[in-house]
């Protein structure tokens, strides 16, 4: 049921599906010059980037992109309230029907394809019948309530046409039509004779509207701002024979304007079909003329002209005296706007002061560890745990250096020997982290997520990789085995102790019982204690999502520390090199295995 005052009294939140820039950013305006604080459109859900830049006022705001309802947060899904569909006319039903299964708290939602198929529109509805949600549409604007809710393109599609239609305050005329262009008109001309909208709904122009003109006119009923209603509707279809029967029965008492379109029809010999799918006269009961006569008999005020329509919408408007000054104001605070040219969230300049996550650099810098600084700035936002701060000042203590064998070192090295500088001999050794040196804590990190996720046993997990012939990164040591275990995870695990949650641990241990026992040396290695550790750390203490640590591992910030501390150990053997002056590196003859197996092939 559509409650139109509920609305005005509910802190509701919008998704889309899929992406209408020109629709969305009208939204955005709406809810900034209706004086809210933050956008009530929360998410996107379409292919494409993780984010959509829009204004909301003179400030750009980033609105996230999900790939399918499942990326969405639990937390988010739970706020969500109403959706907008502007999915293809083929693609409605099903991505309505997620909609609808997806989001506990839905009141509602708006579809704005045209040429949906008649039994999905049907099928929908025998979906919500039962239920308390709104749908609008086919083929619909959507519904737009003053000063509180715009869902749709009703009122306009930018903030120019948002003010000049006065739809900041609200009024006391309810528009209704399932013509898009016709609600919108008629909302200018209440507007332009100096009255002012309750609500403005366009149902669509499909054959079978989801929510239907009588369910409009009772909601236009039970509203409590709204004292008169103006109707625009066409030729075809019957629904003005049951909007009779509400007025002759008093089940809408309020007065109604109205104008049925397309009288012209009848001077053809063949019933023409005109721009809806509804608007096709194939009886007498169906024409522009029969549907005035029975609202007419049932009490409406029903022009014949489109003229007299208008006249009749300037005599019955209550007029609001507003001054314009407000409007003027907003017109102008809206005319200048750029997009920036760089996104950031990490950084910026406040009055001439570097910032950090939105904080002055020196108190910033005065106030937190560089262990607190670093992880704070990698996640985008201040962490709130001690225990994340200690765990990652000891892994960034502990992964500095690994001795000038391995093969980022070398590179660092070599470069520094060939005569280049600091940081071409960084970027030489930091370009060869990768799958096989240096990546394993983010791949041990999706290891983890996957198997705690899954819900698979252990033993499945563990043959799911042996039967691809894969490695499980964060498993496996050349030198240490079960029975000669690496001292540096001991030390790792004990930040585990300190939680109460610790699934991931738990689960990278199980893997380690059933690895070794296959073989000795298949041991939780420290790629995998670091990985294991710190999941935990984040959902337990930084109350992280599932959701949440799969987006940081699909970015590879658990590989940011590693890389942040070999770059101290990088950096140390390229002063190492500088100091010792060797000269060019050159590898001895003997020292290379010459080979013609490749030419014999």
């Amino acid at each position: 049921m559509l409650d139109i005052d509920f609305l005005r009294k509910k802190d509701f939140k919008i998704v889309t599906v899929g992406s209408h820039p020109g629709i969305i950013q009208s939204i955005l305006d709406f809810d900034y010059l209706a004086g809210k604080k933050e956008p009530s459109l929360i998410g996107i859900i379409a292919n494409g980037r993780k984010f959509e830049r829009y204004f909301f006022g003179k400030k750009e705001v980033l609105i996230p992109v999900f790939a399918t309802v499942s990326d969405i947060s639990e937390h988010l899904k739970k706020e969500i309230s109403l959706f907008l569909n502007f999915s293809s006319g083929r693609r409605v039903f099903s991505s309505t029907m997620e909609v609808l299964e997806t989001f506990p708290n839905l009141l509602g939602g708006s579809i704005f394809a045209e040429n949906v198929p008649e039994i999905h529109s049907l099928k929908t509805w025998a979906k919500i019948k039962n239920k308390d949600i709104f749908i609008i549409g086919p083929a619909s604007v959507g519904l737009i309530i003053p000063g509180f809710l715009k869902m749709g393109a009703a009122g306009g599609v930018n903030y120019r046409q948002l003010i000049n239609a006065k739809l900041l305050d609200q009024g006391s005329v309810a528009v209704l039509s399932g013509s898009g262009g016709m609600t919108n008109e008629i909302i200018n001309t209440v507007t332009g004779f100096g009255g002012r909208v309750s609500f403005a709904l366009s149902f669509g122009g499909e054959r079978f509207p989801i929510l239907s003109p009588e369910n409009a006119f009772l909601a236009a009923e039970r509203d409590p701002a709204t004292k008169i209603v103006v109707y625009f509707g066409e030729l075809g279809g019957t629904d003005e024979y049951d909007l009779s029967e509400l007025l002759k029965s008093k089940k809408v008492s309020k007065k109604v304007v109205c104008y049925i379109a397309g009288s012209v029809a009848e001077m053809f010999d063949a019933p023409p079909q005109f721009g809806h799918a509804k608007a096709l006269a194939e009886s007498q009961e169906e024409t522009a003329r029969g549907k005035r006569e029975i609202l007419k008999k049932a009490g409406a005020k029903v022009a014949q002209t489109y003229q007299e329509f208008l006249d009749y919408i300037k005599d019955e408007t209550e007029v609001y005296d507003t001054p314009k000054k407000e409007y003027n104001t907003h017109m102008v605070e809206l005319n200048d706007r750029k997009k920036a040219l760089v996104t950031s969230g990490i950084s910026g300049d406040k009055n001439g002061n570097p910032q950090l996550l939105g904080e002055d650099l020196l108190e910033f810098a005065s106030k937190n560890s560089f262990a607190s600084i670093a992880s704070s700035l990698f996640l985008g936002k201040k962490i709130k745990s001690k225990e994340l701060e200690e765990f990652v000042d000891f892994v960034l203590r502990l992964l500095v250096d690994h001795g000038p064998y391995v093969s980022g070192a070398v590179n660092t090295i070599v470069t520094a020997r060939a005569g280049r500088d600091l940081v071409s001999s960084l970027a030489a050794g930091l370009l060869t982290i990768g799958p096989r040196f240096g990546g394993a804590i983010n791949e041990a990190a999706g290891n983890w997520l996957l198997g705690v996720k899954s819900g698979k046993s252990v033993v499945d997990f563990v043959e799911g990789f042996a039967s691809r012939k894969v490695y499980i990164s964060g498993i496996g040591h050349k030198k240490y085995r079960s029975d000669f275990p690496d001292p540096r995870v001991a030390e790792l695990l004990k930040f585990a102790d300190k939680l109460s949650e610790k699934r991931f641990t738990k689960f990278a241990l199980d893997v380690e019982k059933t690895t070794t026992a296959k073989k000795g040396n298949l041991i939780l290695n420290v790629d995998g204690a670091i990985a294991a550790v710190m999941l935990d750390i984040l959902s337990d203490k930084e109350k992280m999502s599932d959701e949440e640590l799969q987006k940081l591992a699909d970015i590879e910030f658990f590989n940011s520390i590693f890389v942040l501390s070999r770059s101290v150990g990088f950096i140390s053997h390229f002063l190492d090199q500088k100091r010792l002056d060797e000269g060019i590196f050159r590898l001895p003859e003997d020292m290379v295995l010459e080979t013609d197996v490749l030419r014999k092939k």
